[in-house]
């Protein structure tokens, strides 16, 4: 595994993000761990997380881009700090853009904020965490009806890897097969197991061999097969 996907995954649990214990997930489903993007919340874990979607970006779509796209409201911030990281990194200049929830009626009006999009215009999509690609199917037809946009993929911080509404792939996976662009997300839950099991960070074991065996045992039952 990458070193800055190592140093994301200590990043995600020094900032209070990811958690483990026991935990009652928005479907109802009793999780061993969860993910709360809103926590980070200081212009130091703002400015490192920009450059963590950056560097996956970079390396996962490359840079042949015009726009990034974060979808109301999360997505918001995390389109702002991408642009800015991928400026600073790597000298892209790239232009971000988010839709509103309600249309604006008044001053620069309509449903974008940020930049405006044109026929065209190559967009990456942001996203903290795909559970159920709902913001995707509610966003996507936004963007088409702006422009004729390509959307070159969609980053998300995390892949839970649990199984999307299809009840077999996940639901990052199912959100590429539905709407034809990649998908990628800085890591999955594989990958943070694998590092952090056994493992001391910020001076304790978040993932020791009983915490790995619930985790194992979610994934049992809501794990997604790999498209």
């Amino acid at each position: 595994m990458e070193a800055y996907k190592q140093e994301f995954i200590e990043f995600m649990v020094e900032s209070d993000v990811l958690k483990f214990g026991d935990f009652t997930l928005k479907s109802g489903r009793r999780s061993p761990f969860f993910m709360n993007a809103g926590s980070y919340v200081t212009g130091d874990q703002l400015t490192r997380l920009g450059r963590y979607y950056a560097r996956a970006i970079h390396d996962r779509f490359g840079l042949d881009f015009d726009v990034v796209f974060g979808p109301a409201y999360k997505g918001i911030p995390l389109a702002v700090i991408t642009a800015c990281a991928l400026h600073e990194l790597y000298g892209k200049e790239v232009r971000y853009c988010s839709n509103r929830k309600e249309e604006k009626d008044h001053g620069d009006g309509g449903i974008l904020l940020g930049s405006s999009l044109s026929d065209g215009d190559r967009v990456v999509m942001v996203e903290d965490v795909t559970t159920s690609g709902k913001s995707i199917d509610e966003t996507y037809p936004i963007l088409k009806a702006q422009a004729n946009v390509e959307v070159v993929g969609l980053m998300v911080s995390l892949n839970r890897l649990e199984v999307g509404k299809g009840g077999e792939v996940c639901a990052l996976d199912e959100v590429g097969s539905t709407y034809g662009f990649p998908t990628a997300s800085i890591v999955d839950m594989n990958e943070v197991t694998a590092h952090l099991h056994n493992r001391s960070c910020q001076g304790r074991v978040v993932i020791d061999d009983a915490m790995k065996a619930a985790i194992d045992a979610y994934y049992e039952k809501y794990g997604a097969q790999q498209a």
